[in-house]
């Protein structure tokens, strides 16, 4: 593509340039560590810290505050090289961008200018606070509450399955209910670390995502100024909805960047292993393996493509193409990780080969920024109404 609205299949130089870069961030920084980094759950501050160096801690932010003024479209071209060098980190980079933006997008100019300029330096490693333990397809029945009280509100309530929560130099949008019931009622705050009556669960043992701490984030009457208030009251899931859209993108590159890791390490696989007195990559039945897989994610990719440049030019049916991309992209990814892994044999399951630690780290793609049942519920009543 050469402007990033999807007219033209090809990407210009600026684009090429930015996605070599973060490829080759990728490949030296994130890819030799992916796996001990797993092991060991161990969370890369230094390496992170070093990517928004690089312009990758406010990808989409506006340049008045220190951000890349890029797209969507760029974004998705840079999480999908991170996650050729680890999914997991890519991811958390993708979230830590998402809730970085909303300050930014819906922030005043005094908000903006307190915390977007440390954010994408990533001083501070933002957490995106919607789930909650009854309430996770069914966002809007969340029940945080946020009650004013003078200059202050009192948040009390938890959250469940916060990215990045716990790390000394957090930082929490946090979606909680300022007035009524339904979507209406919800606000946006931000509680920085340190805030008392701030606290959090265990790190949460996961299939996948090791590499970032997974905690529930606990409010027990923690005051927060009503400066900290993102928005006016009753902005809330409104602002929660429209980062998801950029992070179902964010997320859906990131399953395609680990799915192609693993067709790369296919295809080199194949052409040490023997079989039958053949190198596997002889084998017909296993090159249209491997064809169907790399067909499948670049069907993945090119949605993908249209989908942010939908995104980046506001249009009416963004949101939908959003969802149908998360929903096609994160399954495909999924499936093309686990069939690399089949390819493998034996090998594939042996945590060296950096197989099965992608696999585990793409299931959850399929889960998280709204499962993919969801996605299918936003697709079907932008085709036929929500029935209202």
């Amino acid at each position: 593509m050469t402007d990033g609205t999807g007219a033209l299949f090809a990407l210009n130089e600026d684009q090429i340039a930015i996605r070599d870069m973060a490829r080759a961030f990728a490949a030296e920084k994130l890819a030799p560590h992916a796996v001990e980094w797993d092991a060991k759950k161990h969370f890369p501050v230094e390496e992170m810290r070093e990517a928004a160096e690089l312009g990758m801690g406010g990808i989409y932010c506006g340049e008045e505050f220190g951000g890349s003024g890029l797209t969507r479209f760029d974004a998705a071209l840079i999480f999908e090289a991170l996650a050729q060098g680890c999914p997991t980190v890519s991811a958390f980079i993708s979230i830590h961008n998402m809730a970085t933006w909303m300050v930014d997008k819906y922030g005043t100019p005094e908000q903006r200018a307190r915390w977007v300029p440390g954010l994408c330096r990533m001083d501070k490693f933002a957490s995106y606070c919607l789930t909650e333990p009854n309430a996770g397809s069914d966002a809007a029945a969340l029940k945080t509450r946020a009650r004013l009280d003078g200059d202050y509100y009192i948040l009390d309530g938890q959250k469940q399955f916060i990215s990045g929560a716990g790390h000394p130099d957090d930082f929490y949008v946090v979606m909680a209910r300022s007035g009524g019931d339904g979507p209406r009622g919800i606000s946006t705050f931000v509680v920085e670390g340190g805030t008392p009556g701030l606290s959090f669960g265990a790190n949460e043992y996961k299939m996948g995502w090791n590499a970032q701490p997974t905690r529930a984030v606990i409010f027990e009457e923690c005051r927060i100024p009503v400066a900290n208030r993102i928005g006016e009251e009753g902005m809330g899931f409104k602002i929660a909805m429209s980062g998801l859209d950029g992070g179902r993108l964010n997320i859906t590159a990131c399953s395609i960047g680990g799915a192609q890791t693993t067709i790369d390490k296919s295809i080199a696989y194949m052409r040490e292993r023997k079989a039958f007195g053949k190198r596997l990559d002889e084998f017909q039945a296993l090159q249209f393996r491997l064809a169907d897989m790399a067909i499948e994610l670049e069907a993945a990719r090119t949605f993908l493509w249209r989908a942010a440049a939908a995104l980046d030019r506001k249009d009416p049916d963004a949101t939908q193409l959003c969802a149908m991309a998360k929903r096609f992209g994160t399954d495909t990814g999924f499936k093309v990780a686990n069939e690399a892994l089949q390819l493998h044999g034996g090998y594939g399951y042996l945590s060296e080969y950096g197989i099965e630690k992608i696999v585990r780290d793409l299931r959850v793609h399929q889960i998280l920024e709204g499962t993919n049942e969801i996605m299918r519920l936003i697709v079907a009543r932008g085709l036929i109404g929500d029935g209202k």
